[in-house]
C-alpha cells in the first residue's frame, strides 16, 4: 500500500478547478489498493465539499497545515492548540494589522474578524456552506481550542515579511508559513510533514511509502521529509527541492502506481 498526499491550492486545485486527469489518477490509485488524501492549509469544512463536487474520493484529510487530522468522514483524530494569549499578542503586531482578515480555525468552524476588502473567507464559506462565526477582538481569549490562525495580504512579499516577524518573536509557541499571499500560523512543531507522520501513526500505516506533492513554501516540510514531487506551475525554488516535476497530481499518481 502507498499513501498519496497532495496539497490542494495550486497543486490539485489549479486554474480554479480540479482537472479530469486528476480525478482519473486518484480513482486508479485507490483502485490499486493505495490510499489518497489532501494535505492542505484549508479547514476541513472548506476542503471536503470541493473534493466531493469535483469527484475526488479520499481516505483522510490533514488540514490547516497539520493542525488537525481527520478521517475522510470528518472524524477528528488529532488537533493542535495555539495558546489564546499568544494569539491576542500576535494580532497587535503592526504587520499583522495590515492583513485583510483574521481567521481562527477550530475543529468545526472558523472565527472571523478584522475583515476588509480583499478577504476571500466569507465568499468561499458561503459558496461551500461552511460555518463562519463573526467575533470581536475582545473575544479572542474566550475562543475554543484553535489550531491555526490565518492572515491575508495583497502581495506575497507582505506574507513573507509578516511570517519572518512572527517566527522571530513568537517561535516558541507558533510557526508562520507564508503561502502565496496568505500566512498560515500553526502551533510550534506543527507542519504538513508532522501531520503526515502523525496520520501514519494513528492509522497504523507506518510501513507504507508516502508520495507527497505540493507547490508552495508551506509544502516544503513534507516534500523534504518524504522526497516529494511538485507540479510544473510551481515556482523554481520549489522545483529545485522536488524529486521530480509532473504536469498534474494525476500524472504523478499514475507514474508511481
Amino acid at each position: 500500500m502507498k499513501i498519496g498526499a497532495s496539497d490542494y491550492d495550486g497543486t490539485l486545485f489549479r486554474q480554479r478547478t480540479i482537472a479530469a486527469e486528476d480525478v482519473d489518477g486518484v480513482k486508479k490509485w485507490r483502485a490499486a489498493g493505495n490510499k489518497f488524501g489532501v494535505v492542505s492549509g484549508r479547514d476541513y469544512g472548506m476542503l471536503m465539499p470541493q473534493l466531493r463536487f469535483y469527484g475526488i474520493e479520499s481516505d483522510y484529510a490533514v488540514c490547516n497545515n497539520g493542525g488537525i487530522i481527520c478521517r475522510a468522514d470528518g472524524t477528528p483524530l488529532w488537533q493542535g492548540s495555539i495558546p489564546l494569549r499568544v494569539l491576542a499578542e500576535i494580532v497587535q503586531e503592526p504587520s499583522v494589522r495590515r492583513s485583510f482578515h483574521f481567521a481562527f480555525s477550530a475543529v468545526d468552524r472558523t472565527f472571523l474578524y478584522h475583515e476588509r476588502e480583499g478577504s476571500w473567507i466569507m465568499r468561499e464559506a458561503q459558496e461551500w456552506d461552511f460555518p463562519i462565526v463573526k467575533i470581536e477582538e475582545q473575544d479572542i481569549l474566550s475562543l475554543p481550542q484553535i489550531h491555526q490562525f490565518c492572515l491575508g495580504y495583497h502581495e506575497a512579499g507582505e506574507a513573507d515579511e509578516t511570517s519572518a516577524i512572527i517566527n522571530a518573536k513568537y517561535g516558541e509557541f507558533v510557526h508562520a508559513y507564508p503561502n502565496g499571499c496568505s500566512v498560515d500560523i500553526t502551533p510550534a512543531g506543527v507542519s504538513k510533514s508532522q501531520g503526515i507522520a502523525k496520520l501514519l501513526e494513528l492509522m497504523d500505516w507506518q510501513e507504507a511509502e508516502v508520495y507527497a506533492i505540493g507547490d508552495e513554501s508551506n509544502d516544503l516540510p513534507m516534500l523534504e521529509a518524504y522526497d516529494g514531487f511538485t507540479v510544473n506551475t510551481a515556482r523554481e525554488a520549489i522545483k529545485e527541492k522536488a524529486r521530480a516535476v509532473y504536469p498534474s497530481v494525476g500524472g504523478m499518481l499514475l507514474a508511481n502506481l
